[in-house]
Parts: C-alpha cells; structure tokens; sequence
C-alpha cells in the first residue's frame, strides 16, 4: 500500500485534476468510481481498478477494508490518502471514504441498430441520464448511444445515479443519431406528448430502439421523422408530462411486461 501525505506530490495532482474536470476525464479516457458501491460493482463486474485509493481513516470501515483486501489479494495497487486530500478528490458529502480509478470502458460502435437499445438526444440533467442508464439495466437493455449534447455519461454524478448500470451495458457518445436510426435494423420508437398511438398498442416482443430527448424540448424534429412510430404514455390527471427518466422506465419495463406474458 503506498501513501501519500502532499498535495505537491505528481500523481495527487493528476488525480485532483481528473476529480475535478470533466475535460481531463475526457482526455485522458479515465474517471473516478465514488464509494463502495461502485467499487463493489466494478470488482464483481469488471475486475480490479488501475488503483483504489482511500481515506486513512477509512481502513478501519468494514466494507472499505473488504475491498481493500479484495484489491490486495489480486495484486492491485492501493493508495492510501489523509484525510483532508482524500475529501479534496471526493464528491460524495459523507461519503465512507474509497475511490476507484478506471479506464473509461471502449468499444468500437456496430454499425447499425440490431438488440433492444436506448438513444439519448441531448438529455443534459445527469441525474436524468443515470436514472435512463439504471432502468435501462435492470430491464435487460444492453446499447445506450449519446448525443454530444448529452450528459457525459462517466462523470461522477451520472455513475453515482446509475448505481453500477454503467458496467453491464454498452455506452456509446457523440453518437450521430440521425445517421444510426436511418440506417437501423429494427424499429425505432420515439416518444412525443404529441403521438396519437400510445405506449400499449405497441408490439414489444422483439428488439426495438427507444428515443429519449431534451428535458424541455423533447426528441428533435430531425428524430422524429426518422423513427419508425412516435408514441405516448397515456396519462390522468392534470400534470402535463412525465420526467424523461420516468418516462423511459415505463416504456423498458412495458416491454419486459410483454416479454414475459
């Protein structure tokens, strides 16, 4: 286990910076997993980390020292940090004190649209997307394509929202989504206030593609006109739509209803 004890120390620097700005993450193709959730999820679904760095006050955490000695036991590199230079690097207000650096998972996008499927069209709330990515998950969908206009899908609020979805799913961004629904192998369906078919006449029981837009504005023209139908969630009372995060739910888990009749 190495320590360190300045925040004039190179590799403090580098991951100060990657905790703090979004373009160094970006850049460097790397980002930071807060708390023991993540880091439980990433061990059980990816591997070990490029490092575990943790607050000294937090070996003393049964959970925090489980992964450590997880980490440990594999041969992994643990960086033990004070206090007051672990909690520079974290967001997480009270949080129990561990952190993963990863590698940003990549992989090459295929070429069209083939297995259940989300398009996200300038969804920038990242609360928003996390939630989507989660629901998305939970209901079996493995292909999640961005916008450039939406939130960067591994900042540190989207994976915290997203609770672990992030790594049993494929996420592609600064995806150009007219071109990948007007080349697609399956339908593509894209929810509008303004649709005349509602969620319920739809036939899910094979892969389909679902849009989600802006918050305010909705999915743009240009992927409406491509989508394959344009549907509704119907709805009572006088609230005029649902959150797009609540939204999506609905439609991942009405397919899951039919696929399971």
């Amino acid at each position: 286990m190495k320590t360190i004890t300045s925040r004039d120390n190179a590799q403090y620097k580098e991951l100060k910076h990657l905790a703090t700005s979004a373009q160094a993450r970006k850049k460097a193709g790397r980002t930071l997993l807060d708390g023991v959730h993540l880091a439980q999820a990433w061990l059980e679904l990816r591997g070990l980390p490029e490092q575990c760095i943790v607050a000294e006050s937090a070996l003393n955490h049964a959970e925090v020292a489980a992964i450590v000695a997880q980490v440990q036991q594999a041969h992994g590199h643990i960086l033990a940090l004070p206090d007051a230079l672990y909690h520079a690097l974290s967001q997480v207000e009270h949080g129990v004190g561990v952190l993963f650096l990863v590698e940003t998972p990549h992989k090459a996008q295929p070429d069209s649209l083939a297995v259940n499927a989300v398009l996200l069209d300038n969804v920038q709330d990242p609360g928003n997307v996390g939630s989507i990515l989660r629901s998305a998950a939970a209901a079996g969908i493995k292909q999640v394509f961005c916008s450039a206009g939406s939130a960067f899908c591994w900042s540190p609020k989207v994976l915290r929202a997203a609770m672990g979805a992030h790594f049993v799913l494929d996420i592609f961004e600064n995806v150009d989504l007219p071109a990948l629904v007007a080349g697609s192998g399956i339908p593509v369906l894209a929810t509008s206030g303004y649709a005349t078919k509602t969620l319920y006449e739809l036939d899910l029981k094979r892969p389909v593609a679902w849009i989600f837009g802006h918050e305010g504005q909705g999915v743009s023209d240009a992927l409406l006109s491509g989508a394959s139908q344009t549907v509704v969630i119907p709805h009572l009372g006088k609230v005029e739509s649902l959150n797009v995060a609540a939204c999506a739910a609905v439609c991942f888990f009405e397919q899951v209803r039919q696929n399971q009749g």
